[in-house]
C-alpha cells in the first residue's frame, strides 16, 4: 500500500515537472535556476581561484581566458567571487524564505481560525510590522546586531512574514465555515488536527508559488544591504559588495559592475519565470487569458 502511494506521488511529481517543461518560460526559468544553483554548489570545481585571495599585480584585468569576468581593484578573480557569492545569496534566500513561510503559515492559521479578538490583535501586529520601510528596518537591526548575515535574515523574515500570514488568514477565514471543516468538528476533531489536515493542505499551494517568486526579492534585499555595507562583511564575496566595488570604478572598469549585476538579473528572471509558469498551470483563477 505504501509502495503504491509512493509510486503515485512520484508519478504526480514527474507529471508536474513535464507540464512546467512544456511551457517555454517555465523551461527557460528552470534552466536559469539550475545554472545559478549549479554554479553555487560546484563553485570549487568550476574555478581554481580563491575568491578572497588578493593579488595587487593582477588588479583591474579585463575579462580573459585566465579570468573569465576579469579582476577587481585588489586583483581578486571576479568569476570565483560571483560563484561563491551565489552560495551566500541563495543560502540566505532559501533559508529566510522557508522560515518566513513557516512562521507566516502558523500565524495566519491562528489568526484566521482563532477568536475575533485574537484576529484583530494579530492583524494590527502584521500591519504595524509591514508599515516600517525596509531600509529603516534594516538600519535599526544593523544598529542592534551590527552588519552581518544574521541582520539580513532577520530583515527578510520581518518583511515577508506579515504578507504570508495575511494570505493564509484570508484563505483560512474562507474555509473556516466549509462543510468538511464542520463535519470534522462534529466528529470530535481537535483544532490542531483540523488546521493541520483539513485547512493547511488547501491553503498552502498558492503560497508556495508566491514564495518561489519572492526568492529574487530576498536576493535583491541581501545584495542591496551588502552594497550599502550593512550585510555581508568583507572579504566574504557577495553580489552586492561586487556591485559596490564596480560602482566606484565603473567609468574605467565596467566589467566589475556587470559581474555583480548579471547574476542578480539571471536569478530574478529564472525564479520569476518559473513562479509565473507554476501559477498559470496550478492556479486557474490567475491563469492568463489567451
Amino acid at each position: 500500500m505504501f509502495a503504491a502511494v509512493s509510486d503515485l506521488r512520484r508519478t504526480e511529481r514527474t507529471r508536474t515537472m513535464m507540464r512546467v517543461l512544456r511551457e517555454p518560460l517555465g523551461a527557460f526559468g528552470i534552466a536559469l535556476v539550475l545554472l545559478m544553483v549549479g554554479g553555487a554548489v560546484f563553485a570549487d570545481l568550476l574555478t581554481s581561484y580563491d575568491p578572497s585571495r588578493i593579488s595587487p599585480r593582477d588588479r583591474f584585468q579585463a575579462p580573459s581566458l585566465d579570468h573569465l569576468l576579469g579582476t577587481d581593484h585588489l586583483g581578486r578573480d571576479l568569476f570565483s567571487r560571483v560563484l561563491h557569492g551565489g552560495r551566500i545569496a541563495l543560502s540566505v534566500a532559501l533559508f529566510a524564505t522557508a522560515t518566513s513561510l513557516a512562521i507566516g503559515v502558523v500565524l495566519g492559521l491562528v489568526a484566521g481560525y482563532g477568536p475575533r479578538w485574537l484576529d484583530a490583535v494579530m492583524l494590527l501586529l502584521f500591519d504595524s510590522i509591514k508599515s516600517f520601510p525596509t531600509v529603516m528596518l534594516a538600519l535599526a537591526l544593523v544598529t542592534l546586531f551590527g552588519p552581518s548575515l544574521t541582520a539580513v535574515v532577520i530583515v527578510v523574515i520581518l518583511v515577508n512574514v506579515p504578507g504570508y500570514a495575511r494570505i493564509i488568514r484570508t484563505q483560512t477565514l474562507a474555509l473556516k465555515g466549509s462543510e468538511f471543516v464542520t463535519a470534522a468538528q462534529s466528529m470530535g476533531a481537535g483544532t490542531t488536527r483540523i488546521l493541520r489536515h483539513h485547512i493547511m493542505p488547501n491553503v498552502i499551494s498558492p503560497l508556495l508559488i508566491l514564495a518561489s517568486m519572492d526568492i529574487p526579492v530576498v536576493i535583491a534585499i541581501e545584495a542591496g544591504m551588502s552594497f550599502l555595507g550593512l550585510g555581508v562583511r568583507p572579504p566574504t564575496p557577495s553580489w552586492g559588495s561586487i556591485l559596490n566595488d564596480g560602482f566606484t570604478a565603473i567609468r574605467d572598469t565596467p566589467w566589475i559592475a556587470v559581474a555583480g549585476g548579471l547574476p542578480i538579473i539571471l536569478t530574478t528572471l529564472g525564479f520569476t519565470f518559473l513562479g509565473e509558469t507554476m501559477r498559470d498551470l496550478f492556479d486557474p483563477r490567475l491563469k492568463r487569458r489567451t
